[in-house]
This record gives C-alpha cells, sequence and structure tokens, in this order.
C-alpha cells in the first residue's frame, strides 16, 4: 500500500483550479479525479484478491460472466459485447484462459464463422474461489452501504446520460 499522504492532492487540485479562474470546470475536474483515483484504490484491493489464484480482474469477469449462464457457454462475440471492451482484448483474456484449461474455444454449432466460448470444470471451481475471494473485498469497502447504495446509482445516472445504456423493459428494481 501506498504512503498516506499528508493532504489531499485532488482538494489541492481542485484549489489550483479555482486560483486559476477556471471555477467552471473544477467540480467537473474534481469529480474525474476523484473517481480516477478511487478506481486505482478499488482495483489495487481486487489485484491483490485475484493474483493468488493467477486471474486479473478481466480474466474472472469472463470466467464469472459464464459461471453465469446457465450452461457455461457463450459465443465470443457476445462476450465481447457484454464486457463492453475491444475484441482483441477479449481475445488475449480468451486465449489465457484457454492456455490455462478453464475454458475452450469451439467451433459454433450454426455459425461457421463464429466461436464459442465453454467454460471447463477448473473454471468453473476457479470462478467460485475468485467470487469468495472479491466478495471479502466486496463486503469491505469501508463505506456503509447507503453510501455505497447512492454511489452506485450516481455512477448508473452518469452512466445512462452517457450512452451506457438505455432502461430496460420491465425496469428492474433501482440499484
Amino acid at each position: 500500500m501506498a504512503k498516506t499522504l499528508r493532504i489531499d492532492p485532488i482538494a489541492e487540485a481542485r484549489r489550483q483550479w479555482l486560483a486559476h479562474g477556471w471555477d467552471a470546470a473544477a467540480d467537473g475536474m474534481t469529480a474525474v479525479i476523484s473517481v480516477n483515483r478511487a478506481q486505482q484504490l478499488l482495483m489495487a484491493r481486487i489485484d491483490a484478491a485475484l493474483r493468488p489464484l493467477d486471474l486479473t480482474f478481466a480474466r474472472y469477469e469472463l470466467l464469472r460472466m459464464l459461471a453465469f449462464t446457465a450452461e457455461g457457454r457463450m459465443p465470443l462475440s457476445s462476450a465481447v459485447a457484454r464486457l463492453q471492451v475491444h475484441a482483441t482484448s477479449v481475445t488475449n483474456t480468451v486465449d489465457r484462459l484457454v492456455r490455462d484449461d478453464l475454458l475452450v474455444r469451439a467451433p459454433h454449432p450454426t455459425d461457421r464463422r463464429a466461436a464459442l466460448l465453454l467454460l471447463t470444470d477448473a473454471g468453473r471451481a476457479r470462478a467460485e474461489e475468485a467470487t469468495t475471494a472479491l466478495n471479502e473485498v466486496f463486503s469491505a469497502l469501508g463505506m456503509d452501504s447507503d453510501d455505497e447504495i447512492e454511489l452506485a446509482r450516481i455512477i448508473a445516472r452518469f452512466r445512462k446520460r452517457s450512452g451506457d445504456f438505455e432502461e430496460p423493459s420491465p425496469v428492474p428494481d433501482p440499484i
């Protein structure tokens, strides 16, 4: 863990923005840098939890997504769409998981151009181990539950306004 700083560098950056007359952008800059720093702190915890299992968060996400499916399988194109990352990144993740015998890439049964991802028993077991480790992180973020829910709601509103998703029909219970 990094050394605790004596001042909040984000608050100092905001002070500098205001001192330079960039008042209209100061709150936005503060929000962006705060979210970025929070993401760094959270990913450090996630990486530490997954490292003993020889997983990155990207590999975990793919394993967990496949483990959530009824049969542990999904077309590669569906995985790319759901993970919201470039196809090359997903392909690299798949290659590593295949190499580690955690999933299998198979021909799609009805589309010769497509690949099907199949979770192995070892992949399912690793996904469960990793989920247990990550749930320890998720349940001890250092925020109370009301703050966690409010933060998720704020970010969901931002994502929706940014065109990240549309409201599904029917609408699920709010976060």
